[in-house]
């Protein structure tokens, strides 16, 4: 496939910038990727296209403030993205900095409110590895002097509200730097009513880090490499999806990251470990029936996962639709349900 495949013209006015009032307020496009055929409906009646045994699987990741701002010795400006524990050396861990370039080791990075950092070696050309330099462990200091890492195209700084509103409802493992934006839709409420009607929900974890969003540049898609990001599945969730298979009941996963996992654990069987699947167009789907996702960027490895399971065609025209229909796009918009 190649790149230019992923591309679609997409209005800036159509990218959501703020999140709905009411998350299942959201608009719903259905699209039956066999015969083509879309129907416009709202998040909140999902229930009444889904049916008795279905299974959801929702990824219970919780995002934590990954964004950090520092100064160096000099006084330049540093701005952090703090991507998960690495192990080595002790108490380290992987990072991204934005704007700056070689920073020697053994830099010295100092907070606002005092604390400080330090470049103890870098994991690879560009991911450097961050330790404490004083007392506070780097998981305290991120809860106190963290920041969310809004997408880049939320062109505005994150406010306090943005700690709830880019959190689904049913988060609850800290350690992804962005949300698994599907599953925003979802309430408390609607959840208890899918229950009441038979639909089943099961929890994946993946921890969605920057390889999700690092854009693709390979002309030929299939060359592009995903940087990995650990998952895990429960017991219980592997009991729910073998008793889907034994009954003939579809497994809906619920965003991406929620079909990374699945698709993982499909093809090596591990319920636990970290994922490099880049899916792509001739991918052969092993664990899910049907997906809901959001709307996404071009040129990015989440379109080509949703054009690898619907058709590149489908999922074109599925978007020119929706952007016919003004529908809001990316992070904090609209949802679409691929049957």
């Amino acid at each position: 496939m190649r790149l230019t495949e992923l591309d679609y013209n997409l209005p800036p006015e159509l990218v959501a910038q703020e999140p709905l009032e009411r998350r299942d307020e959201a608009r719903l496009m259905v699209l039956d990727r066999r015969s083509g055929t879309i129907e416009h409906s709202r998040f909140y009646k999902l229930g009444g296209v889904l049916r008795d045994g279905d299974l959801l699987v929702l990824n219970d990741t919780r995002v934590f403030p990954a964004r950090l701002f520092a100064r160096k010795p000099t006084g330049g400006a540093v701005e952090l993205l703090m991507v998960r524990p690495a192990g080595e050396p002790a108490g380290a861990w992987l990072a991204l900095i934005r704007g700056h370039r070689g920073l020697r080791e053994g830099t010295r990075l100092m907070l606002d409110d005092g604390h400080a950092l330090r470049i103890a070696g870098y994991q690879r050309p560009g991911r450097p590895l961050i330790v404490s330099d004083d007392s506070l462990p780097i998981e305290a200091i991120l809860e106190s002097a963290g920041t969310l890492a809004l997408p880049h195209y939320i062109h505005r700084e994150p406010r306090a509200a943005d700690r709830e509103d880019y959190q689904t409802v049913f988060a609850a493992r800290p350690g992804a730097v962005a949300a698994p934006t599907a599953g925003l839709h979802f309430t408390r409420d609607l959840l208890a009513r899918l229950a009441a009607t038979g639909v089943r929900t099961a929890f994946v974890t993946l921890h969605i880090g920057p390889g999700t969003f690092t854009p693709l540049r390979s002309a030929q898609v299939e060359a592009h490499t995903m940087e990995a990001e650990w998952y895990t599945i429960a017991p219980a969730t592997l009991e729910a999806l073998a008793l889907a298979r034994r009954t003939g009941a579809r497994v809906i996963a619920v965003g991406t990251s929620s079909v990374r996992a699945l698709e993982s654990h499909a093809i090596t069987g591990d319920a636990e470990g970290t994922s490099g699947l880049f899916i792509s167009s001739g991918w052969r789907f092993r664990a899910i029936d049907a997906m809901v996702t959001n709307f996404h960027m071009p040129r990015s490895t989440v379109l080509a996962m949703v054009m690898a399971f619907a058709g590149r065609e489908e999922i074109l025209g599925a978007y020119r639709e929706a952007m016919r229909h003004r529908y809001r796009f990316l992070s904090y918009g609209d949802a679409m349900l691929i049957l």
